[in-house]
């Protein structure tokens, strides 16, 4: 069983954000698999995608310091520079964590981890909507 669907994701502020429910809502044959997995891209090139922990808000707050303190703002080296000081920065952040995720399926649900969500990993300061392709393939149940 192949389905594939997009799923575009409102605007939100820079920083991490969970969008596992999101993801799932529009997965409509997620509960007929047996087994299989989830690939999700996001298409762009100035946000992310990760796996991290979905409990404690505090942990995403970090992230984002930890991150601007990696790939500074402005820095005198930079020559990418005509779309805004956050443009380049986040290039580089969205390279660092990458465009795309693969989860397995098992009996009709996402094998996340007790503490496991999808964080969209928005880079910019005002990246705008962002478009995710998802596709499923699996056995049904």
């Amino acid at each position: 069983m192949w389905y594939q669907t997009e799923l575009t994701l409102r605007p939100r502020r820079r920083g991490f954000h969970l969008i596992t429910r999101d993801v799932e809502q529009v997965l409509e044959p997620l509960s007929q698999m047996h087994i299989g997995l989830l690939h999700i891209f996001i298409q762009h090139t100035s946000a992310s995608l990760t796996i991290n922990e979905n409990a404690d808000p505090t942990v995403r707050n970090d992230f984002e310091q930890v991150f601007n303190r990696l790939v500074p703002e402005n820095a005198p080296y930079y020559e990418h520079t005509l779309e805004g000081s956050d443009d380049l920065p986040a290039h580089i952040k969205a390279s660092l964590l990458g465009p795309a995720l693969t989860i397995p399926i098992r009996d009709g649900q996402l094998a996340l981890g007790t503490w496991q969500g999808i964080y969209l990993c928005e880079h910019r300061d005002h990246g705008g909507s962002r478009r995710l392709v998802l596709t499923l393939q699996g056995q049904a149940l």
